[in-house]
């Protein structure tokens, strides 16, 4: 009898709980059918995987040697799709982008224009999304590059992981709020006070930009008491609020210079809480074909390593 993929997490789960029962009603089966699996498993192999004699159920030393085979294999047939869709697309002309959304309607478009008196560029596909989901894209390779903010002092997935990037331009995250009558600014840090925290427009834990500010900003949030009054992953979201007077937001120069040149936005607080960012492309680490291969070249030869 061939050995059955599924039957590697039904292992796993069993040899979490050690109850049959209960790992049976978390794989949605019966635990006679369960039971069946597990044996069918362990006769593929020629030895007991699990010492029964005793609850909960323990693995036996070749259930533990299994345990480390079975995370390895499935691991391994999950990163199967991503390496099949980069064997096809190292043979294809088109390139696969993602992009964070603050990013893919301000600076990117122009960055790419930018590009072309220097090469031509294949058809390429544009994801716009928040920065978790990019990361993700890019380490499945569903994208062959993803566009993001990135400052050196905030974590970051894509180079904890190494993959390769460079840096393509910069912005600033500027801390904002609509004026009021008199042209100053409505929401201000002079003005908060415990009885008066200032209105802040956040980000959520998907952001990107989010996770930049509380960690490069730790020291403010630990000084100035501020109220919560909005959350979005959307920059351009925590835009319209400040627009409309709700409260202040850290907002990317790229997207609000006009609106801080027309005098809409003014700063909520001093120069010192500005963050200066870097605007950071990575790649794939898997084969990227002629046209990613020829396009990267050139981004490097034009950008900050």
């Amino acid at each position: 009898m061939p050995m059955n993929l599924s039957w590697l997490d039904d292992f796993l789960a069993l040899s979490t709980s050690g109850n049959f029962s209960r790992a049976a009603e978390e794989r949605h089966m019966t635990q006679p059918a369960f039971s069946r699996r597990i044996r069918a498993l362990e006769e593929w192999l020629g030895t007991d995987l699990f010492d029964r004699s005793r609850q909960p159920a323990t693995l036996t030393p070749a259930g533990k040697w299994f345990r480390d085979e079975a995370l390895e294999l499935l691991s391994q047939v999950a990163r199967l799709p991503g390496e099949a869709r980069a064997v096809a697309g190292s043979h294809s002309a088109s390139l696969r982008f993602a992009s964070t959304h603050a990013l893919s309607f301000t600076f990117l478009p122009g960055w790419l224009r930018g590009l072309k008196p220097q090469g031509e560029i294949g058809p390429l596909t544009l994801v716009s999304d928040v920065l978790t989901r990019c990361e993700a894209m890019l380490s499945e390779s569903k994208v062959q590059f993803v566009m993001c903010h990135a400052h050196p002092r905030a974590s970051s997935k894509l180079q904890a992981d190494n993959f390769p990037s460079v840096c393509v331009g910069m912005d600033q995250l500027l801390p904002l709020t609509a004026p009021g009558p008199d042209g100053r600014p409505l929401h201000m840090i002079d003005h908060a006070a415990a009885s008066a925290p200032l209105r802040l427009l956040g980000y959520s834990e998907e952001s990107g930009i989010g996770r930049i500010i509380r960690e490069v900003n730790a020291a403010f949030f630990e000084r100035v008491p501020v109220q919560d009054v909005f959350k979005a992953h959307l920059a351009s979201a925590l835009r319209t609020m400040a627009l409309d007077g709700a409260g202040m937001a850290w907002l990317p120069r790229t997207l609000v210079r006009e609106d801080v040149e027309a005098g809409r936005l003014v700063p909520a607080i001093r120069s010192e809480w500005r963050i200066d960012v870097e605007i950071r492309l990575y790649r794939d680490k898997a084969p990227l074909g002629a046209s990613g291969d020829n396009l990267w070249a050139t981004i490097c030869a034009n950008a900050s390593p």
